[in-house]
């Protein structure tokens, strides 16, 4: 009996000891593109359901993440909207592509959609590339083309719709993609060239409408992740990472506006 008893004390204290370290650890850190506020969260709670590890995110312009990057910032994964903030820093040696040093291509997790959004209770027409045109447009929200690849993207598209010159003064910059968002939906602009991460939010979706920018009309928008390199969760940030590339979390990502790799 009584040996029973110290085998049940002892299996508790190793819980407890157990339990103590797993609320000890770090949580897995996350710098992540502005365009998935509206989709990791429900992601990362999954990844902590199915595996245990507790990770967060921190939302900014791609540019402005990789800025604190390269500052010492205490991340361990970071998910851009574009390939090039990745490769920057995997060619300064401050990151690799997938937990292994000569990893030099960031991984690309997803293709980012930009679309013309504007709300339904707007005077003007519907979004559309004519909309675009309309003298009656006053102020486009764009995010900021040096910082933000969905920026660049909008500013691409413009110039090739030979727009750009015409619209320049029209244009009201914002930090990122979801202050873009927040412009157009406020009144702050008429109109946005936003995410379609951010248009199928539900605010959005209720309050306006938008049009899918043609995709020959501007690069290709191919989200990279890459691991930062004084990561001390390196098996967690690439167990997360593969979590991403999962078959049922790249449906998931379609279903959030983001065109899954497969």
């Amino acid at each position: 009996m009584r040996g029973s008893m110290q085998r049940r004390l002892a299996a508790l204290l190793m819980g407890l000891v157990w339990a103590a370290g797993l609320s000890a650890q770090s949580p897995l850190r996350v710098a992540a593109a502005a365009d998935l506020e509206p989709v990791l969260p429900p992601i990362l709670a999954e990844f902590e359901h199915e595996t245990g590890i507790h990770a967060e995110a921190t939302f900014q312009a791609s540019a402005v993440l990789t800025t604190q990057i390269e500052n010492g910032a205490p991340f361990d994964l970071f998910l851009s909207a574009d390939v090039g903030y990745p490769k920057r820093l995997i060619d300064a040696g401050l990151a690799d592509a997938a937990g292994t040093a000569n990893s030099s291509t960031p991984v690309v997790y997803a293709r980012g959609t930009l679309v013309l959004w504007a709300r339904k209770d707007s005077a003007l027409p519907a979004p559309s590339l004519e909309l675009l045109r309309n003298p009656a447009l006053r102020r486009l929200a764009v995010a900021n083309p040096d910082r933000a690849p969905y920026g660049r993207a909008a500013v691409a598209a413009l110039a090739r719709l030979k727009l750009y010159d015409a619209l320049k003064s029209k244009l009201v910059t914002a930090e990122n993609i979801a202050q873009t968002a927040q412009f157009a939906d406020s009144g702050n602009a008429d109109a946005g060239l936003i995410s379609l991460t951010s248009a199928l939010t539900l605010r959005l979706s209720t309050n306006g409408r938008y049009f899918v920018i043609p995709r020959e009309l501007y690069p290709p928008i191919e989200q990279g992740a890459t691991i930062v390199s004084k990561t001390t969760q390196r098996a967690q940030a690439h167990k997360l990472l593969d979590y991403l590339l999962s078959a049922p979390v790249q449906a998931q990502l379609a279903r959030s506006g983001l065109t899954p790799v497969h």
